[in-house]
Parts: C-alpha cells; structure tokens; sequence
C-alpha cells in the first residue's frame, strides 16, 4: 500500500553533482546555496544557546509545481556541533532556512544541465567561509585570500591547515573542513507498507512486530537496528503511551529511511510531547504546515557523538511567501525527543 510519504535514502554521489546548478537534496558537506546574492549572514546561523556558528546538516530540494515563484525551493537545515546545546524538545539550536527562485531567474539556465558532463557550481558573487560554506565577511588579516564567517571558524581553521599554508598556493581556503558532516546524496521513493486492513488492531500489531523482530534476527533492520535496541528500548520504558511503539512499527517497513517528506500531512511522532501550536510565518502571517522529517537513522552516518534528536520536524510556510530580495526565510523547526516527557517551554523561546 503506497501512502503520502515521500522517504528519502543516502547514497554515495560524485562531489560534483551535488553543485547548486543540479539542484539535488543531500546531507553534510557545505551548503549548495539556491539563490547566490543574499546568502544568510553569520548572525542568521548561531546557535541561540551557546552563540557560535551552526554548521549545515541538510538540504532538501521540495520545488511546488503549482507556483511559478517556487519552481526551484530548497530547505537547509544548520546545527550546532556542541553536545551542552541538546535540551530535551527545544530547538534553540537548530536553524532552518527557506530559499526559491521562478524558472527565470539570475543564476540557473532556464534549462536543465547536462548531468553527464562534469562541471562547476555556479559561484556565488559573495565571498563564503572556507570552513562552513557560509557567507564569510571576514578576511585572513595576513594573506586575505580567505574568507570566514567570525572568529570561532578562522580559528578552526588556522589550527587545522591555515598556519602552515597562509600565503602559499595550496592556502587559498579550498581544503575540506574537518568540522563538515560526511556527504551523501539524499535520493527519494514513495513510501509503501504492506496492507493489514483486514487484521484486528491486536493482530496488526503482534503482525508488524514479528515482522520487525525477524529483520532484527536476520540482520536486515540496517543502521536503524544500532539505535533501537539498547536506545530505543529504553525510551519506550520512559514512554507510557502507544507513541513509540507506533514509530517503531512504521520504520521497520523501511529501516534505513533518514527522512519522511509529506508537506500538508502529519509527522510520525515519536512522543506525546508534541508542539501545542506552530508559530505563524514571520513574513506574511500565515500558518505554518508541516512539510519534512528528518530520523533518528542518519545519526549514524554523521560521525559525532554531540548531536542527538530523536527526529526534526520541519513546518513551512504554506502560502511559501517571497521576501522582497529572495532572500532566505527563516521556518520552524520541532525537535522531539524521548528521554523526557518535560512539556516544551514557550513557543517564543524555542522558535528558530
């Protein structure tokens, strides 16, 4: 049975085809910015809990055929990398951000590019940070050939390859950050579960669950099963409703999926501590609707012991309204966790 759900998968991809010019979602890696003149500022992408630079986690490309001034839309999403910022079901360390462009426009062939030429991104007329990828108003005082977002970054990086290499050939800022998350590819397909109509709600659930326990066995649950059984079944201890269970049920159909897309649907919760309401868009008041998930599955692609969730719930703006500039807006996003059943502090608190 095929449902409303888009579930996005990670894949190796050549570094080169994942340029803003392809317009493709991935994770890790520097962001491939849509619209290339009024990238963020710095101050856009600190953490509201600790202050220092967020760094970017994913982009999911979601254009909507039924709007001209979206037929190109791209979603970020930023974290920040220090472990104290996690708080139970707050979100003051998450950043998400929305960019689109019409099919005309100043930076993309009215045409889609050749895929199977290598070629460039289309370069941003702005200088970027060589650590992060984000917009870099600061210099390297000494050789000002490259450029950072603040001090935190131009430190990482004078540390890790700058001190040795300012003023040569090879210290031009074009070496990997050690700080980016792997990158991969995030590749889509509808989502289907097998058909239990016909079952009682006693016999779906004994059903869906000896399905699950054999795939754990057989060792096919994939990368979901080194969150589950030691994590997932201590949060399900901690949760006294049919929440979790839920959850777990719903992914063993596709254990390796790292996001649930289904804008104008329903997120698949793991906890009752659910967002009592959705703040309004900023710029044109209208109400929010949920658009994307990420899981709790591409935790483990990431390689850092300080980030947790147990997933991000992304809401947009559902008249996806323009800035004056196409500049980047600024969307919500829920973190919901299990390890606390605390109720989530005011809205005005945990808005990004």
């Amino acid at each position: 049975m095929e449902t409303s759900v888009d579930l996005g998968f990670l894949e190796p991809c050549e570094e080169w085809l994942l340029a803003n010019k392809f317009f493709r979602s991935k994770v890790g890696g520097k962001p491939a910015w849509l619209e290339l003149k009024n990238i963020p500022t710095p101050k856009d992408l600190l953490c509201d809990e600790c202050g220092e630079p967020c760094v970017f986690l994913c982009q999911v490309y979601a254009p909507l055929e039924e709007q001209e001034r979206c037929f190109h839309r791209m979603l970020y999403l930023f974290v920040c990398l220090k472990a104290s910022c996690y708080q139970p079901n707050q979100n003051k360390n998450i950043k998400v951000l929305r960019s689109q462009l019409p099919r005309k426009n100043a930076f993309y062939d009215f045409n889609p590019p050749n895929e199977d030429q290598r070629s460039e991104a289309v370069a941003s007329p702005v200088p970027l940070c060589a650590v992060c990828g984000c917009r870099g108003p600061q210099q390297c005082s000494k050789c000002k050939k490259v450029n950072y977002c603040g001090v935190v970054h131009q430190r990482i990086d004078w540390k890790q390859s700058h001190k040795a290499a300012c003023g040569t050939a090879t210290g031009d800022g074009s070496q990997c950050s050690t700080i980016l998350f792997p990158q991969f590819e995030i590749v889509t397909e509808p989502e289907e579960i097998e058909s239990t109509k016909k079952l009682s709600e006693e016999e779906n659930v004994k059903k869906q669950m000896e399905e699950y326990d054999k795939l754990v066995k057989e060792g096919k649950i994939g990368e979901l099963s080194e969150v589950s059984e030691s994590e997932m079944d201590t949060y399900a201890e901690q949760v006294e409703d049919k929440h979790f269970d839920k959850f777990k049920k719903r992914v063993a159909f596709d254990p390796d999926q790292v996001l649930r897309y289904d804008r104008k649907g329903n997120p698949l919760w793991l906890s009752p501590v659910e967002p009592t309401e959705i703040p309004n868009c900023e710029l044109c008041g209208s109400a929010r609707v949920f658009e994307f998930q990420i899981m709790p599955q591409l935790l483990n692609s990431l390689k850092n012991e300080n980030i947790d969730w147990g997933t991000l719930a992304v809401f947009t703006c559902e008249q996806s309204c323009s800035t004056l500039d196409n500049s980047y807006a600024k969307e919500y996003v829920y973190k919901q966790d299990v390890i606390s059943t605390d109720p989530p502090k005011a809205l005005e608190e945990t808005s990004s």
